[in-house]
């Protein structure tokens, strides 16, 4: 950036950063009781509940993390936009969002592990829900983490360990202060920057950066003939079609990237506690229409303009995206600052740091409620619930801290390439272990906790089994298998390619119905 760039962007993102704080202290003010903290009081807007679930669902793990992914493997990525539409916004709304809402209100469960073990009577499921959560959420959050860090580091050039660190401690302070009242505000407004810097961003890109849209896609399909060998030998045809069916990086887009991240956002906890924060089952049908037109707005610019940015790198330096960013995650960061005006990049900035902001804020909540209230307090409270919920804000604000903590610590620690990896890997993990418990306890008429405690632990050990002995992607990372036996994974094709959610997530539902039906049949 220029002087007078760097000077705009420092009064813009003051401006920004004061909009912040003014909605965390307005969240502040309006928490008075744990319902406040945990739930809003049941009575957000249902404009400010779209706004907070689309931000909260897209974060920079979809804008740098999947735009990276689709300028390696092309827009067949584009999947996961139609299946987040219509699964991760209008199912979860109407399907999922009614019941979560009306179950929550009738049972008083102010948190995602509450209300499995409310519906279920069974703290079981709650303490194994806690700790899906704990043992996975500090990954995507760290992903997150890495995802804006870097944004900061490439565009202003701030050392990348500072840029993480400052980042967590902003987004920090109003989760611990406000609460979920404050999240859910900040969300609203840092939404509405994304929407509009990610949609900016597109029309830039086709009718400044290129020649038309057109234009651009002709020359990204011509660009066929310049896919690597080894992605070619794994079955990638080019940037504007699908890989072969079947082959490695098939198996990679539709198991790991399609199906994980739009089907495992059915079974997000710091998504489904936002049905619990509205008043009235209107409130979201009218968040569907918005929901739906964020998302599509958000994929849809970054998936193309990922896949678009091997069109800009080969034009200007000879080389395809990645190898020119280096990796992947930094290939969205690399085509904003080399091929945007100057003038924009400060927009862009604001868009991803409001997604980063969102989603992190989201998730330090999340986790400080469950570690604090669910984990802590529902389990070694003495004086029962009324003491309980009495000093709910104060324990959890104290498992946000910790977990921040962690997550921080973990981001230092993960390598390169790693956001849509980490991301998909806590979505996939709470679709097999949750999804089937969640969906049983919403519709069944006298749902046992016995069938929900089988599904989950069957579902979230044989995630954990697959994921480290079988799946290559992490396999080979932890070398279990290869110190054990020598080799990388204990599976060849398909199935050390194919995501643990591929076969897990039948297997997490059909032991929930067996054991259903054993019981029913037992007793009858």
């Amino acid at each position: 950036m220029s002087v007078v760039d760097t000077a705009t962007f420092a009064a813009i993102t003051a401006l920004y950063l004061v909009a912040i704080a003014y909605l965390g202290y307005l969240g502040y003010k309006r928490t008075v009781k744990s319902d406040d903290y945990m739930v809003c009081g049941r009575k957000i807007n249902p404009v400010v509940l779209a706004f907070s679930y689309g931000a909260t669902f897209i974060s920079t793990s979809a804008i740098v993390g999947f735009g990276g992914i689709a300028a390696l493997y092309g827009m067949g990525i584009t999947w996961l936009t139609v299946l987040t539409i219509g699964v991760g916004v209008f199912v979860a709304f109407v399907v999922y969002g009614k019941k979560i809402r009306r179950i929550g209100q009738r049972t008083g469960a102010i948190t995602f592990p509450d209300l499995l073990g409310k519906v279920f009577r069974c703290e079981k499921l709650r303490v194994g829900a806690s700790l899906i959560i704990l043992l996975g959420m500090p990954l995507y959050t760290a992903a997150i983490l890495i995802g804006g860090a870097h944004f900061i580091n490439t565009t202003l050039g701030i050392g990348y360990d500072n840029s993480l660190l400052a980042f967590a401690v902003i987004v920090a302070i109003y989760v611990i202060g406000g609460g979920l009242i404050a999240v859910m505000y900040t969300d609203a407004m840092q939404g509405a920057i994304m929407f509009g810097g990610m949609l900016l961003l597109l029309v830039i890109s086709y009718f400044f950066v290129f020649d038309g849209v057109s234009s651009a896609n002709q020359e990204l399909t011509g660009m066929s003939s310049l896919v690597p060998a080894a992605l070619a030998e794994a079955g990638m045809t080019g940037w504007t079609s699908m890989p072969a069916f079947g082959s490695s990086i098939w198996w990679v887009l539709i198991s790991t990237i399609v199906l994980c991240v739009g089907v495992g956002v059915l079974a997000q906890p710091q998504l489904s506690v936002r049905f619990m924060t509205v008043s009235n089952d209107r409130a979201l049908n009218r968040g569907v229409l918005i929901g739906g037109l964020f998302v599509l707005v958000m994929l849809t610019s970054a998936f193309t303009i990922g896949a678009l940015s091997n069109v800009y790198f080969w034009n200007e330096q000879g080389q395809l995206a990645v190898p020119a960013a280096g990796n992947v995650d930094a290939v969205i960061p690399l085509f904003i600052n080399s091929a945007m005006p100057e003038v924009f990049v400060v927009v862009f900035m604001l868009a991803l740091l409001a997604a980063a902001m969102s989603t992190l804020s989201s998730l330090f909540h999340n986790m400080g409620t469950t570690l604090g209230y669910d984990l802590y307090k529902m389990s070694y409270g003495t004086n029962g619930r009324r003491v309980v919920q009495r000093s709910a804000k104060r324990v959890s604000q104290l498992g946000a801290m910790v977990m921040i903590v962690i997550s921080v610590v973990l981001a230092f620690q993960m390598p390169p390439d790693i956001i849509a990896r980490a991301t998909a890997m806590f979505m996939g993990l709470c679709a097999v272990a949750l999804l089937p418990s969640l969906t049983y306890g919403l519709y069944a008429k006298e749902p046992r906790s016995a069938p929900a405690v089988a599904s989950l632990a069957v579902g979230g050990g044989f995630w954990l089994l697959y994921t480290a002995l079988v799946h290559r992607a992490e396999s080979s990372v932890l070398r279990i298998t290869e110190t054990l036996f020598g080799v990388e994974s204990l599976a060849g094709h398909p199935w050390n390619v194919m995501n643990p959610i591929v076969i897990g997530l039948p297997l997490s539902a059909l032991v929930l119905v067996g054991v259903h039906l054993w019981l029913s049949r037992a007793s009858s």
